[in-house]
């Protein structure tokens, strides 16, 4: 039970790209440097490289022995509009973007994975290193499904793995079922008349209404969800009014529903637009009301997680893999990949933070440290799955 020697010996080589990937962030879609770094590497690594699905997206195959066993691993490489507030030789050269997700890492463990697998072939089957564009809000997954993932490489599994602040270094965490929840979107336009703010009588104040519609809608959790299932409906924009002595004609409200089960998605998305509509027309309002589902909820297969969780537990011990992580309300577009192929999505340890911030803080950064853990989780899940 230990880390692979052979990602120990290279360490330092792994922590040269990360650094590399964390100087020079590319937001979604735009990953042009890093799918041809990505791209690079895998062929001086002997690996096929094929590019292009989600625009910008990368996948190495690499085959050893004669088996049909084939099996997908997934990293995504896209960094966030943060402007980065570390004091680090390799921050960010991009003005107001940085990998505050520790993408950075992400690309590196199983870039570090592929050029072992490459050098040993110590599996029998076919791996795709799948490197995925648009994790942030874009659904870069989605987008390589749509250009036929899995029609152009047939695994029979699929796995992912995300760095994790407040896990340890050198620990794992996972769960069977919903580990992260779904991310829909909504935007609520609420319209009256516009007048002198002295006199607002004479028309609508869209500022108030806008208020008690945000009142109205935190409480359709509470009202409409069952207390076991989880859900969160968040404000996170209002725009509205442009100067001190006017009643706006026309305020926006925006923000995000998550939730585990798709038929409490229903129920809120039902329910906010009719609290919304009435509670507008209550006050001499009308609103529009528009829901957009980004991402599904990341589900996990038993079976695959159960997998998963065993290697984990080589690479670091049992007493090191927490089986039954908490659930989070964050959401990833892995969830896409699950949904057309059984596998498991697992956390890495990153430690504390620096500060304790937490993932999309401009002050956040990938401990290298968890760099080895990362990689030897990779190449113990392939050499296990396709083992001769």
């Amino acid at each position: 039970m230990a880390v692979v020697d052979g990602i120990v010996a290279m360490h330092e080589e792994l922590k040269v790209w990360r650094h590399d990937l964390h100087a020079h962030p590319e937001t979604a879609f735009e990953e042009v440097r890093t799918s041809a770094f990505v791209a690079e590497k895998l062929q001086e690594f002997g690996i096929e490289v094929h590019r292009g699905l989600g625009k910008t997206g990368v996948v190495g195959t690499l085959r050893s022995g004669s088996s049909a066993r084939r099996i997908g691993l997934r990293a995504d490489m896209d960094a966030l509009h943060i402007h980065e507030l570390n004091d680090l030789p390799y921050r960010s050269k991009i003005d107001g973007k940085m990998h505050a997700c520790g993408h950075d890492g992400h690309t590196v463990m199983l870039l570090g994975a592929a050029k072992y697998l490459a050098a040993t072939c110590d599996f029998d089957g076919t791996i795709d290193f799948i490197f995925q564009p648009a994790e942030e809000n874009e659904g870069g997954g989605r987008a390589m499904m749509e250009d036929g993932l899995f029609d152009h490489f047939p695994v029979d599994a699929v796995y992912g793995m995300h760095n994790k602040p407040g896990v340890k270094i050198g620990e794992f965490a996972l769960r069977p079922g919903p580990i992260l929840a779904s991310f829909d979107v909504f935007e609520i336009i609420v319209e009256g008349t516009g007048t002198h703010a002295g006199l607002p009588f004479t028309g609508t104040d869209t500022i108030v209404v806008a208020g008690h519609i945000i009142t109205a809608l935190q409480a359709l959790v509470r009202l409409n969800i069952h207390p076991v299932d989880s859900a969160v409906i968040s404000l996170t924009q209002v725009h509205g009014g442009d100067t001190w002595n006017v009643l706006p004609k026309e305020v926006a409200l925006r923000g995000t529903v998550r939730a585990y089960k798709p038929e409490v998605q229903d129920l809120l998305e039902s329910a906010m637009k009719t609290t919304t509509k009435l509670t507008a027309r209550s006050l001499g309002a009308t609103a529009e009301f528009f829901y957009e589902r980004r991402y599904p909820a990341t589900i996990n297969h038993p079976e695959e997680t159960e997998l998963a969780a065993r290697v984990a537990e080589q690479v670091v011990g049992p007493d090191k893999v927490d089986r039954d992580i908490v659930p989070a309300m964050g959401a990833e577009d892995f969830a896409f990949m699950l949904m057309g192929k059984p596998g498991a999505y697992i956390y890495v340890g990153n430690g504390e933070g620096k500060d304790g911030c937490y993932l999309h803080n401009p002050r956040y950064d990938f401990d290298d440290e968890a760099l080895v853990f990362g990689s030897s989780y990779w190449v113990r899940l392939a050499e296990t799955l396709l083992s001769r």
